[in-house]
């Protein structure tokens, strides 16, 4: 029983990392119909920014977070206003296309700059952990759920509650209509890709602190947490979450009970299988709506 809450503490932990990233996925894909496929190049290069400002400028680790989260979404206004917004219209495969070159080009500047080899994070937690009964509580992973709660419920109460989220639901629902009614789209989708840049930003600096420390086949991740997606549905931020959560589980479960016959990695593959058999049953995700069709 010890070992089945110890790794379910470490699922949770990592499938709320999950689901920040794949919220990410989601609210690009809601306004532009373009799945990013330079999400894991933004994962890495945000924890290489907190691993710079905290290490090597000396900032207080919660200010370097919040000037990453910045830089980033930064980042990402300015790649859809640089690159995107001049070929609105073009077939989805080229802005799909772009994002993949986005990607390859982001990852080799980091390496450049930074290097290959592993950097400290420079988080006050490090690998320090606490307990709860018979459970050991890892603090980085402990301040994973805290904080990925915290910035989806601040997500939510923006897309619900304010004018430029009743904004981004609108252009999701119908970006001709939306354009009609005066809605600035253009801004709409540069406010989709500055939330996906904080969100990666985050979901880095968790990602990076299970192995404490940031590393160069960080962006990988995010092809880990894809599968959180296309479960929830790729128009459903709350599928994206409660995929997440899913994929972080049967991750981390995986890796403690999977007999010796299935390999060493079969957890790395267990998130896949569980996403086929799913989609098996629920072509749209858990949470995802068929398209409405005219006959």
């Amino acid at each position: 029983m010890t070992q089945f809450l110890q790794l379910l503490f470490e699922g949770v932990s990592l499938g709320a990392t999950y689901a920040l990233v794949a919220l990410g996925f989601v609210v690009i894909y809601r306004a532009s119909g373009v799945i990013n496929f330079a999400q894991g190049a933004m994962l890495l290069l945000g924890a290489y920014l907190i691993s710079w400002m905290a290490v090597d400028v000396g900032l207080p680790f919660g200010v370097a977070v919040l000037a990453a989260m910045g830089a980033l979404g930064a980042f990402g206004a300015g790649f859809h206003r640089v690159a995107l917004r001049r070929v609105v219209g073009q077939p989805t495969f080229v802005l799909v296309m772009i994002t993949i070159g986005a990607s390859i080009a982001v990852s080799a500047a980091v390496e450049a700059v930074f290097g290959d080899n592993q950097r400290l994070l420079g988080d006050p937690w490090g690998s320090s952990t606490f307990h709860v009964g018979a459970i050991t509580v890892t603090w980085v992973k402990f301040w994973g759920i805290v904080v990925a709660a915290v910035a989806l419920a601040v997500y939510f109460s923006f897309d619900r509650f304010t004018r430029w989220g009743l904004a981004m639901r609108a252009t999701a629902g119908d970006e001709e209509a939306t354009l009609s009614a005066g809605v600035p789209v253009g801004r709409v989708h540069a406010l989709t890709w500055a939330l996906a840049g904080a969100m990666a930003t985050l979901g880095g600096l968790f990602l990076a602190g299970f192995p404490s420390a940031p590393a160069h086949g960080l962006g990988d991740a995010a092809l880990r947490a894809f599968p959180a997606v296309v479960l929830g549905g790729l128009s459903s931020s709350v599928g994206a979450v409660a995929g997440g959560v899913l994929i972080g589980v049967v991750e981390v479960m995986t890796s403690g009970y999977a007999p010796s016959w299935l390999g060493t990695n079969f957890y790395a593959v267990a998130p896949y299988v569980v996403m086929i058999a799913i989609l098996l049953v629920r072509p749209y995700g858990l949470l995802g709506v068929k398209p409405a069709e005219r006959l």
